[in-house]
């Protein structure tokens, strides 16, 4: 069988297709490029907005269009909250929602390909399968988790360790399509983590969909987790993704700072500056808090001779609300009280069936690009302004595997990007530079 993969959406679900990819490796099939007319084409979707969803569309039909004998597996949160309206594409033959991604298995899209797949037989696979390469322990029928990790480019992991959201804000459909907030046991997430550094990899970036939450479905907590993965052979750095700013605890900020293998960068959702918004929006912070964990971990982890802590941090652009004023407080407070490295700016998109498409202050489209575009200015020159900071300090740079015209990249542990001259040996390995 020969089987093609396409991912949309979030590192999550990177990381679950990378998964997907080496068990149907491990079973024979074939993995190709999309382009090549696979026998089956296995679609992880993503659903975050209106355009998302278009391109997951757009995708689906192209698929069909390369080869209209092929079979269309889609799963993921646009399968989730669409279910009907995506069965309905040409050539879809299997459909799994977010919470059904680890019954993604050979056997069931085996069936669906041969046009066995009635319901009795593929709910009695579904009852006995789950994702290829899931232990016995992960596949713990209490939890519908799909472990998961990537790969990449050699050198960097990225590990699901938490899925799902138990918030519910004003605008977001994620717990609607990766349900509630829960995680496998540290044990579990140690073991996997020995098995990427047994690949050769050195970084491991934590994703999740609210990472800090870490600790529902196990009564452990995200604290430790860290300390266990601090412990992993092979692997000598960490990047921690999407974390709560209220989940940054003292207690966690001290212990990352006492001297361990996790790294100076941060991804932090803070979505608008103004306090209204966040209230209105069901946030769990306000911007005092907000910028108090921000100078926390400023104080605990940057010094005379240390690099600065990298922040990449949410945004969302034209919030139900969000007048010219409003604006501008959340453009000020970034500019001049949290200055971080980087902005992952999103315009809002209305979501059927959550509260925020209902309220009143829609902005117009044509506000929310200008508002898109000006903070895209602030992240350009709030991130020269990072590097330029940093500029004469010695860091440690891992070498990436990708050649590019005769040169090569890595990052530093905060996440600046430095190239050189591409040198085979020096994959994989770290190096101190003088920036």
């Amino acid at each position: 069988m020969r089987i093609a993969y396409l991912t949309l959406g979030c590192k999550l679900n990177y990381a679950e297709t990378d998964t997907y990819r080496r068990g149907f490796t491990a079973a024979g099939w074939e993995t190709v490029p999309w382009e090549e007319a696979a026998d089956v084409y296995l679609v992880n979707t993503c659903s975050v907005t209106t355009h998302a969803e278009n391109k997951c569309r757009n995708i689906i039909r192209k698929c069909h269009r390369t080869n209209p004998q092929a079979a269309i597996v889609v799963t993921g949160c646009y399968a989730e909250l669409r279910r009907e309206e995506v069965a309905a594409l040409e050539g879809v033959v299997q459909v799994f929602g977010a919470q059904e991604k680890r019954r993604v298995v050979p056997e069931t899209i085996r069936l669906a390909t041969a046009g066995s797949g009635a319901p009795e037989a593929l709910a009695e696979v579904h009852a006995a399968g789950n994702a290829p390469g899931i232990s016995a322990a992960e596949a713990d029928p209490r939890s519908d988790m799909m472990p998961a990790w990537s790969g990449g480019r050699r050198t960097r992991a990225f590990l699901k360790v938490q899925d799902g959201c138990n918030n519910y804000c004003a605008y977001c459909t994620v717990p609607f399509a990766r349900g509630a907030s829960r995680n496998l046991p540290v044990a579990d997430l140690v073991d996997q983590a020995r098995d990427i550094a047994a690949q050769g990899i050195r970084e491991i970036v934590l994703t999740g969909v609210n990472t800090g939450d870490f600790g529902r479905t196990t009564g452990e907590s995200f604290l430790d987790l860290l300390r266990a993965l601090d412990g992993v052979d092979g692997i000598c750095r960490y990047r921690i993704s999407s974390i709560e700013p209220n989940l940054i605890t003292p207690d966690i900020i001290g212990w990352i700072a006492s001297g361990t293998k996790f790294l100076p960068h941060f991804h932090i959702p803070l979505q608008t500056g103004s306090d209204e918004l966040l209230r209105a929006m069901g946030r769990r912070y306000d911007t005092a808090l907000f910028a108090s964990r921000i100078e926390a971990v400023r104080a605990a982890m940057e010094g005379p001779g240390k690099p600065l802590v990298f922040f990449g941090i949410d945004v969302i652009a034209g919030l139900p609300g969000e007048t010219e004023e409003r604006f501008q407080e959340t453009y000020r407070f970034l500019k001049e009280r949290i200055r971080p490295a980087f902005l992952h700016i999103f315009p809002y998109s209305p979501r059927p069936g959550t509260r925020a498409a209902a309220m009143p202050g829609q902005v117009q489209d044509r506000i929310k690009t200008a508002r898109v575009k000006a903070l895209e200015a602030l992240s350009d020159r709030l991130y020269a302004a990072f590097v330029e900071a940093n500029r004469g300090l010695p860091e440690e740079v891992l070498w990436e595997s990708a050649n590019h015209d005769g040169m090569m990249s890595g990052y530093t542990r905060n996440y600046i990007r430095i190239d050189a001259p591409y040198d085979a040996t020096r994959i994989g390995t770290i190096e101190t530079v003088t920036l």
